[in-house]
Formats: C-alpha cells, sequence, structure tokens
C-alpha cells in the first residue's frame, strides 16, 4: 500500500497514525508466519490507540459526524477481533487475506472520505 498525497491530510497526529498503519501494514505483508501473530497484535492494538485519538479529536473539535465516524471504528474493529481470534489459533493465512485484501481498501477509502472531512473540520475550527 502507498502513501498517496490523497491520504496525506495535513493534521500530524492523524497523518503520523496513518503512515504508522501503512508501515505495519507492509511489514505484515512481509512477515514470517513465525512472526504474523506478534505483527498482527501490534497493528491491532496501534489502530485502537489511532481509533481513540480521532474519537478524541472528534469530541473536542464537535465534529458533527462523530457518530457515524465512531460507528465505523468499531465495526472495522470487530471485523479485527474476529480475524485475530483466528490468528491466536494458528490460522494465518486468514490473518493474512484481511490484511492484504480488506484492510488496505478500507483503510484507503477511510482516509479520503472520513478521516479527510475530520481534518478539514478540525481545520475549519482551529481558524475560526
Amino acid at each position: 500500500m502507498e502513501k498517496n498525497v490523497a491520504m496525506v491530510l495535513g493534521h500530524d497526529a492523524i497523518d503520523n497514525d496513518h503512515a504508522e498503519f501503512i508501515a505495519l501494514l507492509r511489514r505484515l505483508n512481509a512477515a514470517t508466519n513465525a512472526d504474523f501473530p506478534a505483527l498482527f497484535q501490534q497493528l491491532y492494538e496501534h489502530s485502537e490507540r489511532h481509533f481513540e485519538r480521532e474519537n478524541q479529536l472528534m469530541q473536542q473539535y464537535a465534529y458533527p459526524a462523530e457518530t457515524e465516524h465512531k460507528s465505523e471504528h468499531q465495526r472495522i474493529l470487530g471485523e479485527f477481533s474476529q480475524f485475530k481470534t483466528r490468528v491466536d489459533k494458528g490460522l494465518i493465512t486468514f490473518g493474512r487475506s484481511f490484511v492484504k485484501e480488506r484492510l488496505p481498501q478500507w483503510f484507503e477509502l477511510h482516509v479520503v472520505t472520513m478521516d479527510s472531512a475530520l481534518a478539514a473540520h478540525i481545520k475549519t475550527a482551529s481558524c475560526g
């Protein structure tokens, strides 16, 4: 997954979280089966922290689409958790499929729609 210009939102905390997410996805794609479970756990924990930071920003800046955005975070964490259960049981193939096919597409769409709208709202609220 490449970090393209559209995915840089101009908010350092969000952009740094996104860069770390992409780096972890790349590491997972290159990981051996032995290393995969620990890295998958790392990506899961990163995502929880990343989403919590965004949730705090939404609250801090009275973001109008907070409910929808938070719901999307919860939905993808639920999917993540289901795949984590499989990875924890040694079903690495399921985790690899999630990391390679599901997460990148979801992430890119989430960034260019929901996160870009959040970053724009923060910028407007900060200047106003």
